[in-house]
């Protein structure tokens, strides 16, 4: 599909732009029109169904560390002019000049699909009807089943005040099971869920949910038979892909430009320093076809790429917006995110991942004298500025002699995010990406994240947990 014209003539937005940027040293206008949908089906019903649309611009003047922002709903040129007017003011006192601009590229890493116009609205909800008798159907320990597709369509238009512009539809489609079973008197819940920028028809196959329906009741099987979690200090083995949230939370944010150009990141001054175990390489990527994390080019039109953060334990750079770019001398890394129109825009992750290694992850697990082995993990907290974690595992499993004693209910793993990457000691050649359910958070704004790594083993974590 071809994106739809905008309602006013792109040379007189451009020199609004312009105009307002005059002795400023960067700005940009970000025009968004979107439209989103969602349906829960829930115990055996629909239990909501919505459907969105939004539009509106954010028009951004650079000047020094300040920048003035106006916004609008309304996609006119008059809008334009109050919201340059207002943006403007940033520029008072300062006497820039403006930054070379990206330059636009061809390049799409997804097709500009619509995934709200079709299948049409039966077919969707009938889907998640036929998921939860599925699902019913084959455990009979099933007795509730939650199920849940939402679907996305942005369309992006950049405007630079050069005149440049860069323009992509980007869709996004996720689906989530979860699923409570009941066996002696014991109930255990557990989910499952993928998605990624893709047509519906990509995710809702038979082979995709029922593959996603099975792994939701492997977990809860496998929590009805735990038993409480052991606390202390002791090695700790992460599964591959999805378990790289912690690497996210308790590592990544800290690699973001902004906190390291503030000073508030423990990582903040130390490029070329050894800060994780020799083999360790974490990168960020936002260039993988179709992942739930890629943009083709980010909020600023700069092309997303893949960036070397950590290469064999050594500190390599931060990832990177314009400005934070510009006031640390160096090049923007196409991590320049905002989570709408109305938002700012700051340095974000996209595909955020640590590389493979070549121990078999059987050899790594027997390798454990008592420990745990965190298959999957849920939610966790981080502290940016300390590095300090806690997250908490849906499956894991108690090792002692390299044998698997028995899964732990309410396992959570504390620990501090750079000390982590220092004491990694085995890593892992089953690489994965995480399923494409990640959603980051950040200063108030949500956007789609990918994560991913292989197996690892952790000299020692703290583990906590109640049965």
């Amino acid at each position: 599909m071809t994106q739809t014209p905008l309602p006013f003539d792109l040379a007189k937005a451009s020199q609004i732009l312009s105009d307002a940027t005059q002795g400023a040293d960067d700005g940009d206008l970000f025009i968004e029109r979107s439209r989103s949908e969602s349906f829960v089906f829930d115990d055996g019903r629909l239990k909501s169904a919505a459907f969105d649309t939004d539009q509106g611009f954010g028009l951004r003047v650079v000047a020094g560390e300040s920048t003035g922002s106006g916004y609008a709903s309304e996609l006119s040129l008059d809008a334009l002019k109050r919201a340059a007017s207002t943006a403007s003011q940033a520029r008072r006192g300062h006497n820039g000049k403006l930054d070379v601009g990206p330059t636009p590229i061809n390049r799409r890493l997804y097709e500009p699909i619509d995934p709200t116009a079709a299948p049409d609205f039966s077919v969707k909800t009938g889907l998640l009807a036929e998921i939860d008798a599925w699902t019913r159907a084959y455990d009979p320990r099933v007795v509730q089943v939650s199920v849940s597709l939402a679907g996305s369509h942005k369309e992006i238009d950049i405007i630079r005040p050069d005149g440049a512009t860069f323009s992509e539809v980007r869709p996004l489609v996720r689906l989530n099971v979860s699923v409570t079973l009941e066996e002696n008197g014991r109930r255990e819940s557990a989910g499952a869920g993928a998605g990624g920028r893709a047509a519906y028809e990509e995710w809702i196959q038979p082979e995709r949910w029922q593959q996603m329906v099975k792994r939701a009741i492997q977990k809860a099987s496998v929590n009805l038979q735990s038993i409480p979690t052991p606390a202390g200090k002791m090695e700790v083995v992460l599964g591959p892909g999805w378990p790289a949230v912690l690497l996210h939370e308790a590592v990544g944010h800290g690699l973001e430009g902004d906190f390291n150009r503030k000073g508030t990141s423990v990582y903040a001054g130390r490029i070329g320093e050894q800060v994780a175990a020799k083999g360790v390489t974490v990168i960020d990527d936002g260039s993988i076809e179709q992942r739930r994390g890629s943009l083709s080019f980010d909020d600023e039109g700069t092309p997303t790429q893949r960036t070397v953060l950590i290469e064999d334990g050594i500190l390599k750079g931060y990832m990177q917006d314009r400005l934070n770019a510009r006031l640390m001398g160096q090049q923007p890394t196409g991590n320049g995110r905002r989570e709408s129109y109305e938002a700012s825009t700051m340095p974000r992750m996209t595909n955020t991942v640590m590389l493979g290694g070549d121990k078999d992850p059987e050899e790594i697990v027997s390798s454990i004298k008592r420990g745990l082995w965190a298959v999957d993990f849920g939610g966790g907290q981080v502290d940016i500025t300390s590095g300090n974690f806690v997250f908490q595992c849906t499956e894991a499993y108690l090792v002692e002699d390299g044998k698997v004693v028995a899964p732990v209910k309410n396992a959570t793993l504390i620990g501090h995010g750079p000390t982590v990457l220092q004491d990694v000691t085995m890593i892992g050649n089953d690489f994965a990406m995480d399923d494409g359910v990640g959603v980051c958070g950040k200063a108030g704004q949500s956007v789609p994240v990918g994560v991913g790594q292989p197996t690892l083993k952790v000299g020692a974590l703290t583990v906590g947990g109640a049965g």
